[in-house]
């Protein structure tokens, strides 16, 4: 006879086999049913949102070749211009990294629009100037091969860049991806030897996602402040040439416009403690901002310093990293219009770097409204600090005119 130890044993033998083989015939059924009723996917907010570190990276290397072409421009045919209808200057620079940048867009966001400042049809009637672009063009590429590659490769011909020219044509607008490209910003003072910075800035849905600057002229080091000098007789010789970006939400950077990703340095602007010690930035040109106006705003806040005058939207990477500390460009003409192109990418490294950016009327700079600023007035950027008091100054002359 078996004990009980044996007979307790071989019963519950039993009963894992008869277990076993009623789950051989549940499983299929409840599997069958479990496509009728299926189990909630739970998806974290961050894997949900889009970090833009792709759309960074081809910004990045997009602009830094473009920058190559610039600066051979620069050396080789600095004084080869043709007119254009608002009657500033166009190099055949500004066609040669228009061309460059928008391939590369195309190349990995073929379904994205850009807004761009060019259009090719003066290069179709001029094969003399078509042809001085295209043997810039082919011949410019990253020294990184596989940088290179990121952004789809030289442009394979004449054709191809000027059809990527002309993909610069978005009216822009308040939905989808939309990029915002300037080639060359500050093409006068591309020409005089001043500086300028190659501009490109993604906008979703009329918001500022990425935006990226190279500035060749401007020193690298960050901690330069700014001078009276800083806008006249500069090149881009050793220790010059910086790349400012940033990512909604994830701050902004700088780097050696002809480095990499690895030398990337987090930026702030600089608290300003004693407001007459500040030093504030303005465009050259007459013609884009009423010196007048901001030389009286200067003078209410007790700014001590002469003025910085500086073409481009290099004056917002300075003031980013602190090298200098308030912007303003305050219009000329009651129906002047800014260019989303000129705003895009600064606006959003200002803010990312810690400051404030509105209009002369303390709106936000609004990108949704097409190819210009069309609901605003003007441009005043600070640390986020003093902005509503260097915006009061400003309602307060712009008032004292009316």
């Amino acid at each position: 006879m078996l004990n009980r130890t044996t007979q307790s044993t071989l019963f519950l033998l039993s009963l894992l086999v008869v277990t076993l083989a009623a789950l051989t015939k549940f499983l299929p059924r409840l599997s069958l049913v479990s496509h009728h009723f299926p189990t909630k996917t739970f998806v974290t907010t961050s894997a949900r949102m889009t970090n833009y570190s792709k759309e960074l990276e081809v910004a990045e290397l997009a602009v830094q070749r473009a920058a190559i072409l610039t600066k051979r421009v620069f050396h080789e045919k600095a004084k080869g211009t043709i007119s254009k209808d608002d009657k500033s200057p166009v190099t055949i620079g500004d066609f040669g990294a228009q061309a460059l940048i928008i391939a590369a867009i195309k190349s990995n966001f073929p379904d994205d629009e850009v807004v761009g400042e060019e259009e090719a049809q003066t290069l179709r009637d001029d094969t003399h100037l078509r042809d001085q672009i295209w043997e810039l063009v082919k011949g410019t590429t990253l020294p990184d091969t596989s940088a290179e590659k990121i952004l789809g490769g030289p442009i394979k011909s004449i054709d191809a860049m000027l059809d990527a020219i002309d993909a610069g044509n978005s009216p822009g607008g308040p939905k989808g991806r939309i990029w915002a490209l300037d080639p060359i910003d500050g093409t006068k003072g591309f020409l005089r030897g001043g500086q300028y910075a190659v501009c490109l800035a993604l906008m979703v849905d009329g918001d500022v996602k990425v935006g990226v600057l190279g500035c060749p002229n401007l020193p690298v080091d960050d901690s330069a402040p700014l001078t009276a000098e800083s806008g006249v007789d500069q090149t881009d010789a050793e220790g010059k040439g910086v790349l400012f970006s940033a990512i909604s939400g994830q701050g902004a950077t700088s780097r050696p416009l002809n480095g990499n990703s690895s030398e990337k340095k987090a930026i702030r602007m600089k608290p300003v403690e004693d407001i007459t010690q500040a030093t504030f930035c303005e465009s050259v040109e007459a013609g884009h901002s009423s010196h007048g106006d901001q030389f009286a705003i200067a003078s209410k806040l007790g700014v001590i310093t002469a003025s910085v005058r500086m073409d481009s939207q290099a004056k917002y990477g300075s003031i980013a990293r602190g090298a200098g500390d308030i912007y303003l460009r305050l219009p000329v003409s009651a129906t002047y219009q800014e260019k989303i192109w000129d705003h895009a990418a600064g606006d959003l490294i200002v803010r990312e770097a810690g400051g404030q950016v509105t209009d002369s009327l303390g709106r936000r700079l609004d990108f949704s409204k097409g190819r210009t600023l069309a609901e605003n007035k003007g441009v005043v950027a600070a640390p986020a600090a003093i902005h509503s008091h260097v915006l009061d100054v400003v309602k307060e002359v712009l008032a004292a005119k009316k």
